[in-house]
Formats: C-alpha cells, sequence, structure tokens
C-alpha cells in the first residue's frame, strides 16, 4: 500500500511514517526544503521525500503525486508560537485539505481514496450535534475569534464532512480528535468514543502523540477498523486518563 502524508516532519506526523514503514508499506511525504527529517528517511527504499511547500503546488502537480496513493494522511498543525498562530498562512490545514481533495479528485483511479486527517477534541462533529455547554459555546466562540488554529481545525474537518459528505465515490475520510497531546516512548492502552465524554475545555483528557500515530495507522492499513470509522469524527483517549 502507498500512503501520502502531509506534516510528515511534525511531532505526530514522524511517529505516522515511522509506524507505516515497519509494517511494510510505502509512503509518500512532502516536507519543506528546510524540513528536520531523520537522516534515514532521505535514503529509505520505503519513503518518498519531497521537498516543497504543499500550498505552493497546484493540483495537478499534487494529483501527479497522488496517481499511486491508495490513503492520504494530513498530520498537518500550526506551530505553538506567536508566528505559527498569529501568522500566515491562517488556513493551513483547510487550504491544505481542500488542495488534496481536488488532487484525489484529479488523479482518481476509480477506488475510493482514504482521508485521514487530524483534528482536535476542541472541535464539535456537528453531524451528531454534539451536547456543548452554553459556557463552552461561549469560551468557543472567543477562542475562534482569538486563535486562529482552532477555526482552521474546524474548517478543515468542515470541508470533509460537508463538502466531501458521506457518500463522495472517490473520497472516504475520518476525522480523528485526540484531546491535549503528549509525548510518550510507546504506545499504550487506548479508548476511542464516537464522541467526547468530557469537556475538552474544562476537563480535558490526554492522548499520546504515539497512540494518535497508532490509531491513525490503524484506520488506513485495517478495513474493519476503517468500515466502523469512516465518515465519522472518533474522539481518542489514553485509557484511564
Amino acid at each position: 500500500m502507498t500512503i501520502f502524508i502531509t506534516g510528515a516532519s511534525g511531532a505526530t506526523g514522524k511517529l505516522l511514517v515511522e509506524r507505516l514503514i515497519q509494517a511494510g508499506h510505502q509512503v509518500k511525504i512532502i516536507v519543506r526544503p528546510g524540513s528536520n527529517i531523520p537522516d534515514t528517511w532521505n535514503n529509505h527504499d520505503k519513503i518518498t521525500v519531497i521537498r516543497a511547500v504543499i500550498s505552493e503546488m497546484n493540483t495537478d502537480q499534487l494529483a501527479a503525486v497522488l496517481a499511486d496513493c491508495q490513503a492520504v494522511a494530513s498530520c498537518l498543525g500550526h506551530t505553538p508560537n506567536l508566528k505559527g498562530i498569529y501568522g500566515k498562512p491562517r488556513k493551513l490545514v483547510t487550504n491544505a485539505v481542500a488542495l488534496l481533495c481536488n488532487a484525489i479528485l484529479n488523479s482518481a483511479s476509480g477506488k475510493p481514496v482514504k482521508f485521514v486527517l487530524m483534528n482536535t477534541a476542541g472541535n464539535s462533529n456537528r453531524d451528531l450535534k454534539e451536547p456543548v455547554s452554553w459556557t463552552q459555546k461561549i469560551v468557543i466562540s472567543l477562542v475562534r475569534l482569538l486563535v486562529p488554529p482552532h477555526a482552521d481545525n474546524e474548517n478543515a474537518a468542515d470541508y470533509l464532512r460537508v463538502k466531501i459528505g458521506q457518500q463522495h465515490p472517490a473520497i472516504e475520510w475520518v476525522a480523528v480528535r485526540p484531546d491535549t497531546l503528549t509525548d510518550a516512548a510507546h504506545t499504550t492502552a487506548y479508548s476511542i468514543r464516537v464522541s467526547p465524554p468530557r469537556n475538552a475545555l474544562f476537563q480535558p483528557g490526554k492522548t499520546s502523540r504515539i497512540n494518535v500515530a497508532h490509531f491513525m495507522a490503524q484506520l488506513i492499513t485495517d478495513e474493519e477498523q476503517w468500515n466502523r470509522w469512516k465518515g465519522q469524527m472518533p474522539v481518542i483517549y489514553n485509557e484511564n486518563v
């Protein structure tokens, strides 16, 4: 299986790449010319490294990259500093999702391509009308105005949920929603929920990046998991946290 990953140089993206190549899959990644990636990736027989800025590629260029890919995963996120939060591009994730979807449509092979988006538990799945308290609604409205990456995460998931929808012939999708991200050396037990059982703002849970990578890899490679969650926005938590 050949999988395209954007955001591969990030903390979660690197873990996803490693898990997929260890399982024997081919991986294509686009990373900025100055991005840090492990030296071993540059000459790895299961990794194709493309040095480019994805936002500067056009649909046809990206379609050529995706032509032999059966799945796409986005681990893109805004760098947690002032420039990353308030600088451009404000719609980093949303624009990448739209570009990738259009490129998939231009390179459609007849079988739907899987699209896995790393999102956030702070974003509600409005297909399910998930219960949100008035307090949380007010705070989320302020966060949406004052912290651009949150609105970007919402819009990226909504692009898949609304624009692509549940019955698209060329694209199937899952938006994975971790809560507060943590680092861990090894995969641990974790739980997957249809909706958050807790308030992501006032009672957040924890999710290790390595567990997120494990679940994303399972979605891509395990048909039973894919069929269970496609078209949904599952929430992932470290178990007992």
